[in-house]
């Protein structure tokens, strides 16, 4: 039997350095727990005055004010992880917040609200994005995230229907996911002939798929995450689904970041029965119906600009409960409580049929899987 061979020593800078370390843990420790001290006694200041915990506009504030002030050397997604289970931690010293997402663990609904609540929040795993909803109704959840669109696909219909059917919940944060699919497996790429995903994952990589694995067939399945759980037992096959679920299922990531476009995004709404305060980077979500005649659309779209509002979406999607007519969602720069917004909001009033505001939340940036 071999020796262990011995760590070299150098000119005994390595020990020193180490104590060095360990000396910046401890203080690190310190200054961590009283922080949470802190937030703890935020927390009593809000229960007084009935405040909410969750606070995005804040959140985003903190994050960015200590990443326009972090040089280096830690990477900017190293600071913000970090801080992001600082802030979910010191959150559920206030209260532990319960989150509802779609799909199975390590599905991209899931990665977007840990993203965006961290590790310390309870969650709720549901199988579609209407239960989510339902979650939020019932209030045996304080929060959902569900996907809204995706840069590639575009929509997400279910979602805008939610909405729809479910007038009293608002938009209170959103979470801009960059997705980088992986094909998982545990055989060979030459030997893979199925590959599963979700139809919206296969679509985002037809191309590659095309190119790469024109031997394969391809399954559509309900997640992500059911695939790479799938392919787990299953000879010969692949999935496309995050590095996460990978991990989480024992399957080796073949190939990484497969999707055609590079910039390929996915935006989530977080859900609830309030929206957010005013921090004056903010948008504000609506839908609206229209009479049917010519220049209707017109009509509202020269209400924002005369008003100087910047549309930074508009969709539109059948009315499934009146055939032929059709809803419009649209979210936009600004806050309802700012005079330009509510201005155009009285004026929509009158162009509209009906107009059902999804409240106002934070701009946040992009985060990658």
């Amino acid at each position: 039997m071999s020796a262990r061979k011995s760590e070299p020593v150098g000119d005994g800078k390595l020990p020193k350095l180490r104590a060095e370390i360990d000396r910046f843990d401890l203080q690190l420790l310190e200054i961590l727990n009283k922080r949470a001290g802190v937030a703890a006694q935020i927390g009593a200041e809000k229960a007084k005055v009935g405040g909410e915990v969750f606070n995005a506009g804040r959140e985003e504030s903190v994050l960015g004010a200590i990443l326009k002030s972090h040089k280096g050397p830690l990477q900017d997604v190293t600071i913000k992880s970090i801080f992001r289970e600082l802030i979910s931690g010191c959150r559920a010293l206030q209260s532990v917040s319960r989150v509802a997402f779609l799909g199975p663990d390590y599905s991209y609904s899931h990665i977007a609200a840990l993203e965006r609540f961290g590790q310390s929040a309870e969650y709720s795993r549901v199988g579609t994005i209407q239960a989510v909803f339902d979650e939020i109704g019932r209030k045996h959840a304080n929060f959902g995230v569900v996907p809204l669109e995706n840069s590639t696909d575009g929509r997400i219909a279910d979602t805008l229907d939610c909405f729809v059917r479910n007038p009293g919940i608002q938009i209170c944060a959103e979470i801009r996911l960059r997705v980088h699919h992986h094909l998982l497996a545990n055989c060979q790429p030459a030997e893979v002939r199925r590959v599963y995903s979700k139809a919206q994952a296969l679509s985002q990589c037809r191309q590659w798929l095309s190119k790469n694995m024109p031997h394969a067939s391809t399954h559509e399945v309900s997640s992500t995450a059911d695939a790479a759980r799938l392919v787990q037992t299953e000879p010969f096959s692949a999935a496309i689904a995050s590095r996460q679920a990978g991990v989480r299922y024992g399957l080796k990531s073949l190939f990484a970041s497969i999707e055609d476009y590079t910039e390929n995004e996915t935006r989530f709404a977080v859900v609830a029965l309030a929206d957010s305060q005013k921090t004056g980077r903010d948008k504000t979500a609506a839908l609206f119906q229209i009479p049917h005649t010519p220049g209707s659309l017109a009509d509202v779209l020269v209400a924002f600009k005369s008003n100087k509002i910047n549309l930074t979406w508009i969709e539109s999607f059948p009315y499934r409960e009146a055939k032929g007519e059709y809803v419009f969602f649209v979210d936009f720069e600004g806050h309802q409580d700012e005079p330009k917004v509510k201005k155009v909001l009285k004026a929509l009033q009158s162009l509209c049929d009906e107009i059902h505001l999804l409240g106002s939340y934070p701009v946040s940036v992009v985060s990658e899987e």
